[in-house]
């Protein structure tokens, strides 16, 4: 990539993140080597037994079971409007949205706790719900006005009103600020016209409002994208010019779903429908995208513990060579770390649902690393739990083929993996690589700067030779958390050599960047693992079954999370990457001669 379009990409994904790149929350904070504990709020155990919730919970696992039926919505390709009635009903379809507009004024964390339950039933029903929801409405309540919140939240709360997100395009996926919708402001300054393409947009076609991203011109003059900024707006489809060229687009899963493409011709949309501010349209998606990664943790968690339940059954049932498969040690061995990645993924999503709802205002990396490790985690559980059910699970009489293709989705949707795996490891190096830089100038007039200096020396002096404190109130913890406060020792000075090595050419490191991704992810989902564990051993007394079983599977979970850290560590300096580089290059036709 040349240098000048490395930093003109730089400064736009800065200018996009905005002030969020300058605050430090907890997974920051795992860069330096620190372990920030006070940014990290205690796992949720109160608000995850909250009894309304729980309640809520309960009656929707029973709407499930009686009235919604997920093979015939794979089948039909279509979610029946009596089940879109019923979620209203529920209180579904406005979970979190405020009681004066008819919404249950749920937290994030028991919101969660809904759509797991909604995961572990229907993917494309919770997927549904969590593009009506997550990143529909709750865009209103975070960025709209009091007329606009009066205008829409009561009807999309009770579910009379979908709503949707339309953001992606042809251009446009991943790379949310390449929108190329454009909204043309009107002589008159009253308004604005539109037009452009958008697909792959989930309730698009049924939806009664939406949020469009659209680019508006920028103070300065032209239309071009280094002149111009992307603006959400709110738009209905009885708007002229909004166009509905495919309403139900045929693809490989979650087939409930209404997945459109859309066209905009010329439709007018009148100033007072700017969702937030003018030019801050990627605000708005990218707040609203951190939510709705929570909830795709919730989903995954809930069909994660599906597969964990049936394949177990299973294991114990099918007999081989005169023995139940479950006797076998690599059956043994998938069922393991099945139930090591659901202990992580809960973990993780509910710790990061409680940060949410602390009020944090650093939390996007947090978010990246859930969406990744749930997602991944869940792929590897169903083909864990297919390889355990043999050819059975094969065939369309059982459900494993259609959760298979309704978990490959969740990869890609809301930033692919491999997109947020770079945007963790280089937004996570961006503050140490700051903060080396500025040691650098001050060794330029070390007199001037002997303070600075002095203080950074003894910092590192201190990291050489003591590990960061990891607290906890249960002792019989003290062995994991002195693993995890080595880890993170390690992790940070990693980043530091590699920082120090390649400077502002890690930017296009992308071998490096997916290895300290890896890193990142297993020490977050640690400290969210030992978080819940402490946690637990409160809760229950010494003996009980519920904290031996919860020590067991965490404190084995939180091993194979130290094993895959230092292999992804040690990876950075013992590895294949010019080779690999090498054969990709002969399969693109690239090869030099």
């Amino acid at each position: 990539m040349g240098t000048m379009r490395r930093e003109e990409q730089i400064a736009e994904a800065e200018e996009m993140l905005g002030e969020s790149l300058d605050k430090r929350g907890f997974v920051k904070s795992l860069f330096f080597g620190n372990y920030a504990a006070d940014t990290l709020p205690q796992y949720p155990v109160a608000a995850l037994h909250d009894p309304a919730t729980t309640k809520m919970a309960d009656e929707l696992r029973v709407y499930c079971k009686s009235s919604i039926d997920p093979v015939a919505i794979d089948r039909d390709a279509r979610i029946p409007d009596s089940v879109i009635q019923g979620l209203g009903q529920l209180g579904v379809l406005g979970a979190c949205l405020p009681r004066d507009c008819g919404g249950r004024a749920l937290s994030q964390t028991n919101y969660c706790k809904i759509l797991e339950v909604l995961g572990g039933h229907c993917a494309s029903t919770a997927l549904f719900v969590n593009a009506h929801h997550s990143i529909g409405p709750r865009a209103i309540v975070l960025f709209g006005t009091d007329e606009q919140k009066k205008t829409y939240l009561p009807k999309l709360a009770s579910g009379e009103w979908i709503s949707a997100f339309a953001l992606t395009e042809t251009e446009a996926g991943s790379d949310a600020g390449n929108v190329q919708t454009t909204a043309t402001p009107t002589p008159d300054g009253e308004g604005f016209i539109v037009n452009g393409t958008k697909r792959w947009i989930t309730n698009g076609g049924i939806a009664q409002v939406l949020t469009l991203i659209a680019r508006t011109p920028a103070p300065a003059n032209g239309s071009t994208r280094a002149s111009s900024k992307p603006t959400a707006f709110l738009v209905t489809p009885d708007m002229p010019g909004f166009k509905v060229l495919e309403e139900r687009m045929p693809k490989c899963g979650v087939r409930g779903t209404a997945t459109a493409r859309l066209a905009f011709e010329n439709m007018y949309v009148p100033r007072k429908n700017i969702l937030g501010q003018l030019g801050k349209g990627l605000k708005v998606a990218l707040t609203v995208l951190d939510f709705g990664r929570t909830t795709f943790g919730a989903s995954c968690t809930g069909t994660a513990k599906y597969c964990l339940q049936q394949a177990a059954a299973q294991a114990n049932n099918r007999v081989q060579f005169g023995q139940r498969i479950g006797e076998f040690e690599l059956v043994k061995d998938k069922l393991a770390r099945m139930a090591a990645g659901i202990f992580a993924m809960e973990s993780c999503t509910y710790q990061t649902a409680a940060l949410i709802d602390a009020g944090s205002d650093d939390y996007m990396l947090e978010t990246a690393i859930l969406k990744v490790m749930a997602t991944d985690m869940l792929w590897t559980i169903v083909n864990d739990t297919f390889q355990i059910y043999g050819g059975k699970a094969y065939f369309t009489d059982e459900p494993y083929e259609r959760i298979m293709r309704d978990a490959r989705i969740n990869m890609i949707g809301e930033g692919a993996n491999d997109v947020l795996k770079a945007f963790v490891a280089l937004v996570g190096m961006r503050d140490v690589g700051l903060h080396l830089q500025g040691i650098l100038q001050s060794l330029k007039h070390p007199l001037k700067n002997f303070g600075r200096l002095t203080s950074f020396a003894g910092k590192r002096l201190e990291s050489l030779f003591r590990a960061p404190e990891v607290p906890i109130r249960n002792q019989q913890l003290l062995g994991e958390a002195e693993a995890l406060s080595q880890a993170t020792a390690l992790f940070g000075s990693y980043v530091e050599k590699l920082l120090a090595k390649y400077k502002e050419g890690i930017v296009d490191r992308q071998y490096h960047a997916g290895r300290i991704a890896d890193a990142a992810i297993e020490l977050y989902s640690s400290a969210c693992m030992l978080r819940r564990l402490d946690s637990i051993f409160d809760q229950h007394p010494e003996g009980s079954r519920e904290r031996i079983d919860a020590y067991r599977t965490g404190s084995f979970a939180m091993k194979l999370s130290d094993r895959k850290l230092r292999r992804a560590l040690a990876d950075l300096w013992d590895n294949d990457d010019d080779d690999s580089n090498d054969v990709a290059n002969a399969a693109l036709g690239w090869e030099k001669h």
